[in-house]
Protein backbone atom coordinates (compact mmCIF):
# COMPACT_ATOMS: atom_id res chain seq x y z
CA UNK A 1 0.00 0.00 0.00
CA UNK A 2 2.06 3.09 -1.27
CA UNK A 3 2.42 5.75 -3.78
CA UNK A 4 5.62 5.67 -5.79
CA UNK A 5 7.52 8.39 -6.84
CA UNK A 6 9.04 8.07 -10.76
CA UNK A 7 10.42 11.42 -11.16
CA UNK A 8 11.56 13.68 -8.43
CA UNK A 9 9.13 17.44 -7.82
CA UNK A 10 11.04 20.42 -7.61
CA UNK A 11 10.51 20.60 -3.78
CA UNK A 12 7.60 17.70 -2.41
CA UNK A 13 7.45 17.44 1.43
CA UNK A 14 5.31 15.61 3.54
CA UNK A 15 4.23 18.73 6.07
CA UNK A 16 1.17 18.38 8.92
CA UNK A 17 0.08 21.24 10.85
CA UNK A 18 3.85 22.10 12.13
CA UNK A 19 6.03 21.42 14.97
CA UNK A 20 4.72 23.63 18.39
CA UNK A 21 6.31 24.06 21.83
CA UNK A 22 9.61 23.98 20.44
CA UNK A 23 10.54 27.83 20.20
CA UNK A 24 12.33 28.23 23.15
CA UNK A 25 14.50 25.48 21.60
CA UNK A 26 15.44 27.60 18.22
CA UNK A 27 13.41 25.14 16.81
CA UNK A 28 10.42 26.86 14.21
CA UNK A 29 7.49 25.32 13.86
CA UNK A 30 7.40 24.79 10.16
CA UNK A 31 4.46 22.84 8.56
CA UNK A 32 2.50 23.50 5.68
CA UNK A 33 2.57 26.75 3.87
CA UNK A 34 -0.94 27.11 2.86
CA UNK A 35 -2.84 25.61 6.42
CA UNK A 36 -6.25 26.28 4.56
CA UNK A 37 -5.53 24.12 1.24
CA UNK A 38 -4.28 21.07 3.50
CA UNK A 39 -7.22 21.35 5.81
CA UNK A 40 -9.55 21.57 2.97
CA UNK A 41 -7.73 18.58 1.53
CA UNK A 42 -7.84 16.73 4.20
CA UNK A 43 -11.65 17.21 4.77
CA UNK A 44 -12.63 16.13 1.78
CA UNK A 45 -11.04 12.24 2.74
CA UNK A 46 -12.28 12.32 6.08
CA UNK A 47 -8.58 12.82 7.68
CA UNK A 48 -8.51 15.04 10.65
CA UNK A 49 -7.64 18.07 9.22
CA UNK A 50 -4.20 18.70 10.40
CA UNK A 51 -2.74 15.43 8.81
CA UNK A 52 0.39 15.15 7.22
CA UNK A 53 -0.24 15.65 3.00
CA UNK A 54 2.42 16.12 0.36
CA UNK A 55 2.82 19.70 -0.59
CA UNK A 56 4.04 19.96 -3.80
CA UNK A 57 5.79 23.06 -6.20
CA UNK A 58 6.20 22.87 -10.20
CA UNK A 59 7.16 21.07 -11.49
CA UNK A 60 5.83 18.42 -9.36
CA UNK A 61 6.63 15.11 -8.62
CA UNK A 62 4.84 12.18 -11.00
CA UNK A 63 3.48 9.41 -8.75
CA UNK A 64 2.39 6.08 -9.51
CA UNK A 65 -0.49 4.80 -7.48
CA UNK A 66 0.29 0.77 -6.44
CA UNK A 67 -3.22 0.66 -4.67
CA UNK A 68 -6.67 2.49 -5.33
CA UNK A 69 -6.92 5.25 -3.03
CA UNK A 70 -9.20 7.96 -2.41
CA UNK A 71 -7.12 11.13 -2.49
CA UNK A 72 -8.02 15.53 -2.88
CA UNK A 73 -5.94 18.18 -4.02
CA UNK A 74 -6.13 21.64 -3.30
CA UNK A 75 -4.66 24.91 -3.42
CA UNK A 76 -2.34 25.92 -6.56
CA UNK A 77 -3.87 24.85 -9.65
CA UNK A 78 -0.82 22.61 -11.88
CA UNK A 79 -3.21 20.60 -14.33
CA UNK A 80 -3.32 17.36 -12.49
CA UNK A 81 -3.89 14.33 -14.58
CA UNK A 82 -3.90 10.46 -14.43
CA UNK A 83 -3.71 8.52 -17.54
CA UNK A 84 -4.72 12.00 -19.34
CA UNK A 85 -7.85 12.41 -16.89
CA UNK A 86 -8.30 16.16 -15.64
CA UNK A 87 -8.19 15.60 -12.05
CA UNK A 88 -10.09 18.23 -10.40
CA UNK A 89 -9.20 20.51 -7.49
CA UNK A 90 -11.05 20.48 -4.03
CA UNK A 91 -12.81 17.25 -4.64
CA UNK A 92 -12.20 14.00 -3.70
CA UNK A 93 -11.27 11.21 -6.32
CA UNK A 94 -11.03 7.27 -6.67
CA UNK A 95 -7.33 6.73 -8.20
CA UNK A 96 -6.94 3.21 -9.14
CA UNK A 97 -3.98 1.02 -8.55
CA UNK A 98 -1.63 1.09 -11.35
CA UNK A 99 -2.19 4.80 -12.64
CA UNK A 100 0.09 7.84 -12.47
CA UNK A 101 -0.37 11.52 -11.49
CA UNK A 102 1.40 14.24 -13.05
CA UNK A 103 1.08 18.03 -13.48
CA UNK A 104 0.98 19.21 -16.79
CA UNK A 105 1.28 23.12 -16.83
CA UNK A 106 1.28 25.69 -13.36
CA UNK A 107 -2.18 27.84 -13.99
CA UNK A 108 -2.39 29.33 -10.67
CA UNK A 109 -0.59 29.36 -7.21
CA UNK A 110 2.33 28.48 -5.97
CA UNK A 111 1.81 25.14 -3.81
CA UNK A 112 -0.57 21.52 -4.61
CA UNK A 113 -1.44 19.77 -1.73
CA UNK A 114 -2.09 16.17 -2.24
CA UNK A 115 -3.91 14.15 0.84
CA UNK A 116 -4.92 10.58 0.94
CA UNK A 117 -7.65 8.86 3.14
CA UNK A 118 -6.08 7.22 6.33
CA UNK A 119 -2.98 9.91 5.90
CA UNK A 120 0.70 8.48 5.08
CA UNK A 121 3.25 6.85 7.32
CA UNK A 122 5.44 9.24 8.22
CA UNK A 123 8.44 10.03 10.87
CA UNK A 124 7.92 11.70 13.50
CA UNK A 125 10.28 13.99 15.58
CA UNK A 126 9.03 16.22 18.33
CA UNK A 127 5.38 15.57 17.71
CA UNK A 128 5.46 16.07 14.29
CA UNK A 129 5.10 15.22 11.01
CA UNK A 130 6.83 17.80 9.34
CA UNK A 131 10.08 17.92 7.13
CA UNK A 132 12.57 20.04 9.17
CA UNK A 133 14.99 20.61 5.97
CA UNK A 134 17.60 21.99 7.97
CA UNK A 135 18.24 18.94 10.91
CA UNK A 136 17.16 16.13 8.13
CA UNK A 137 14.04 15.24 10.34
CA UNK A 138 10.60 14.37 10.15
CA UNK A 139 8.44 13.32 7.26
CA UNK A 140 10.10 11.08 4.87
CA UNK A 141 14.15 10.77 6.12
CA UNK A 142 13.56 14.41 6.74
CA UNK A 143 13.87 15.56 3.33
CA UNK A 144 12.50 15.87 -0.04
CA UNK A 145 11.24 13.35 -2.41
CA UNK A 146 13.33 11.75 -4.77
CA UNK A 147 12.99 9.44 -7.68
CA UNK A 148 12.20 5.84 -6.43
CA UNK A 149 10.92 6.97 -2.93
CA UNK A 150 7.80 4.92 -1.71
CA UNK A 151 5.22 6.99 0.17
CA UNK A 152 3.77 4.35 2.90
CA UNK A 153 -0.28 4.78 3.49
CA UNK A 154 -1.86 3.91 6.70
CA UNK A 155 -5.07 2.82 5.08
CA UNK A 156 -5.55 -0.78 3.94
CA UNK A 157 -6.78 -1.35 0.39
CA UNK A 158 -10.26 -0.75 0.67
CA UNK A 159 -11.31 1.42 -2.29
CA UNK A 160 -12.60 -0.08 -5.22
CA UNK A 161 -14.08 2.04 -8.37
CA UNK A 162 -17.23 1.70 -9.45
CA UNK A 163 -16.74 0.70 -12.88
CA UNK A 164 -13.28 -1.68 -12.83
CA UNK A 165 -12.62 0.16 -16.55
CA UNK A 166 -12.17 3.56 -15.41
CA UNK A 167 -8.74 5.19 -14.04
CA UNK A 168 -10.26 7.82 -11.59
CA UNK A 169 -14.22 8.26 -10.29
CA UNK A 170 -15.12 11.48 -9.37
CA UNK A 171 -17.11 12.12 -6.08
CA UNK A 172 -20.39 14.22 -6.50
CA UNK A 173 -19.36 16.84 -4.15
CA UNK A 174 -16.68 19.72 -4.09
CA UNK A 175 -15.36 22.30 -1.64
CA UNK A 176 -16.59 25.96 -2.37
CA UNK A 177 -12.99 27.04 -1.74
CA UNK A 178 -14.37 31.28 -2.71
CA UNK A 179 -14.33 32.82 0.33
CA UNK A 180 -11.35 31.58 1.87
CA UNK A 181 -8.76 33.34 -0.63
CA UNK A 182 -9.12 36.75 -2.12
CA UNK A 183 -7.21 38.83 -4.79
CA UNK A 184 -6.75 41.80 -2.47
CA UNK A 185 -4.31 43.37 -0.39
CA UNK A 186 -3.02 41.67 2.25
CA UNK A 187 -4.13 42.78 5.64
CA UNK A 188 -1.94 42.77 8.58
CA UNK A 189 -1.71 44.24 12.19
CA UNK A 190 0.84 46.77 13.00
CA UNK A 191 3.56 45.50 14.88
CA UNK A 192 5.69 46.95 17.58
CA UNK A 193 8.18 49.05 16.03
CA UNK A 194 5.65 50.20 13.09
CA UNK A 195 5.47 54.08 14.89
CA UNK A 196 9.25 53.82 14.27
CA UNK A 197 8.16 54.70 10.48
CA UNK A 198 8.85 58.03 9.37
CA UNK A 199 5.68 59.90 7.89
CA UNK A 200 6.34 59.25 4.14
CA UNK A 201 7.24 55.75 5.20
CA UNK A 202 4.42 54.63 6.61
CA UNK A 203 2.35 56.17 4.12
CA UNK A 204 4.20 54.16 1.67
CA UNK A 205 3.73 51.24 3.63
CA UNK A 206 0.05 50.83 2.79
CA UNK A 207 0.17 53.16 -0.48
CA UNK A 208 2.77 51.00 -2.49
CA UNK A 209 2.71 47.93 -4.73
CA UNK A 210 5.35 45.32 -3.56
CA UNK A 211 6.99 41.76 -5.53
CA UNK A 212 7.91 38.84 -4.15
CA UNK A 213 11.65 38.54 -4.70
CA UNK A 214 13.18 35.31 -6.19
CA UNK A 215 15.60 35.23 -3.43
CA UNK A 216 12.26 34.11 -1.50
CA UNK A 217 11.58 30.58 0.18
CA UNK A 218 10.14 28.60 2.86
CA UNK A 219 12.14 30.95 5.18
CA UNK A 220 10.25 34.02 3.93
CA UNK A 221 9.36 36.24 1.36
CA UNK A 222 11.90 38.79 0.36
CA UNK A 223 10.00 41.91 -1.14
CA UNK A 224 11.14 44.42 -3.58
CA UNK A 225 9.20 48.19 -3.49
CA UNK A 226 9.98 51.43 -2.13
CA UNK A 227 12.94 52.17 0.28
CA UNK A 228 11.70 52.90 3.60
CA UNK A 229 13.08 54.61 6.71
CA UNK A 230 13.11 53.75 10.30
CA UNK A 231 13.85 56.29 13.33
CA UNK A 232 15.79 52.86 14.78
CA UNK A 233 19.53 53.48 14.74
CA UNK A 234 21.10 49.66 14.25
CA UNK A 235 19.07 46.24 15.04
CA UNK A 236 17.34 45.93 18.04
CA UNK A 237 17.62 43.25 20.35
CA UNK A 238 17.09 40.09 19.11
CA UNK A 239 13.36 38.96 20.05
CA UNK A 240 10.83 36.56 19.10
CA UNK A 241 9.05 36.50 15.61
CA UNK A 242 6.43 34.66 14.25
CA UNK A 243 5.14 33.08 10.64
CA UNK A 244 3.88 36.56 8.74
CA UNK A 245 6.41 39.34 10.63
CA UNK A 246 7.04 41.91 8.44
CA UNK A 247 10.76 42.74 9.24
CA UNK A 248 12.26 46.15 7.95
CA UNK A 249 16.04 45.35 6.35
CA UNK A 250 18.82 47.35 6.82
CA UNK A 251 18.34 48.00 2.91
CA UNK A 252 14.94 49.68 3.65
CA UNK A 253 13.06 46.85 1.76
CA UNK A 254 10.85 43.65 3.63
CA UNK A 255 10.47 40.40 4.20
CA UNK A 256 7.60 38.39 5.14
CA UNK A 257 8.39 35.62 7.39
CA UNK A 258 7.00 32.14 6.25
CA UNK A 259 6.25 28.46 7.54
CA UNK A 260 10.47 27.96 8.36
CA UNK A 261 11.32 31.29 9.60
CA UNK A 262 13.95 31.72 12.55
CA UNK A 263 12.75 32.01 15.98
CA UNK A 264 13.95 35.40 17.49
CA UNK A 265 15.22 38.34 14.90
CA UNK A 266 16.66 41.60 15.31
CA UNK A 267 14.56 43.71 12.59
CA UNK A 268 12.26 45.74 13.49
CA UNK A 269 8.92 44.24 12.96
CA UNK A 270 6.00 46.61 10.88
CA UNK A 271 3.25 44.86 11.20
CA UNK A 272 2.09 40.85 10.74
CA UNK A 273 0.07 38.88 8.17
CA UNK A 274 -3.29 37.91 9.85
CA UNK A 275 -3.61 34.13 9.87
CA UNK A 276 -7.03 34.49 7.44
CA UNK A 277 -4.22 36.09 5.11
CA UNK A 278 -1.33 33.87 5.77
CA UNK A 279 -2.66 30.99 3.06
CA UNK A 280 -3.44 33.87 0.37
CA UNK A 281 0.32 35.15 0.59
CA UNK A 282 1.75 31.31 0.85
CA UNK A 283 -0.13 31.02 -2.82
CA UNK A 284 1.61 33.94 -4.03
CA UNK A 285 5.34 33.08 -5.90
CA UNK A 286 8.32 35.53 -6.88
CA UNK A 287 7.48 37.98 -9.17
CA UNK A 288 3.63 38.65 -8.19
CA UNK A 289 3.00 41.99 -6.40
CA UNK A 290 0.45 42.99 -3.67
CA UNK A 291 -0.15 45.49 -1.55
CA UNK A 292 -0.75 45.88 2.38
CA UNK A 293 -3.58 46.57 4.37
CA UNK A 294 -3.78 47.68 7.84
CA UNK A 295 -6.02 46.17 10.38
CA UNK A 296 -7.29 46.07 13.60
CA UNK A 297 -6.83 43.21 15.75
CA UNK A 298 -10.36 43.04 16.46
CA UNK A 299 -11.17 43.27 12.57
CA UNK A 300 -8.58 40.49 11.96
CA UNK A 301 -10.28 38.40 15.30
CA UNK A 302 -13.28 38.41 13.29
CA UNK A 303 -12.28 37.56 9.98
CA UNK A 304 -10.29 34.82 11.46
CA UNK A 305 -13.64 33.68 13.24
CA UNK A 306 -15.86 33.68 10.20
CA UNK A 307 -12.96 31.96 8.65
CA UNK A 308 -13.24 29.14 11.08
CA UNK A 309 -17.06 28.57 10.63
CA UNK A 310 -16.73 28.02 6.97
CA UNK A 311 -14.03 25.73 8.13
CA UNK A 312 -16.61 23.83 10.55
CA UNK A 313 -19.41 23.34 8.30
CA UNK A 314 -17.01 22.25 5.54
CA UNK A 315 -15.61 19.52 7.82
CA UNK A 316 -19.38 18.45 8.95
CA UNK A 317 -20.66 18.38 5.55
CA UNK A 318 -17.50 16.34 4.35
CA UNK A 319 -17.78 14.02 6.51
CA UNK A 320 -21.50 13.44 6.16
CA UNK A 321 -21.26 13.20 2.16
CA UNK A 322 -18.40 10.83 2.77
CA UNK A 323 -20.47 8.50 5.34
CA UNK A 324 -23.78 8.43 2.97
CA UNK A 325 -21.66 7.63 -0.36
CA UNK A 326 -19.30 4.67 1.63
CA UNK A 327 -22.44 3.80 3.85
CA UNK A 328 -20.08 3.76 6.92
Amino acid sequence: MSIGVQKAGLLDTLQDGGRYGYQQSGINPGGVMDRLAMRVANMLVGNDPATAVLEMHFPAAVLLFETTALIALSGADFSPEVEGREVPLHQPVLVKRGTVLQCKKQRKGARMYLAVAGGFKTEQWLHSASTQLQVKAGGFAGRALQKHDKLLLRKPDLFLLPEPSQVIETLPWRADIGGLYHDGPIRCIAGNELDNLDNRSRQLLTDSVFQISRESNRMGYRLQGPVLHSNLAGELVSTAITRGTIQLLPNGQLIVLMADHQTTGGYPRLAHVTSADLPVLAQKQAGEQFSLQLVSVAEAEKIFREQEMNLQQLQNACNFRLDRYFGT
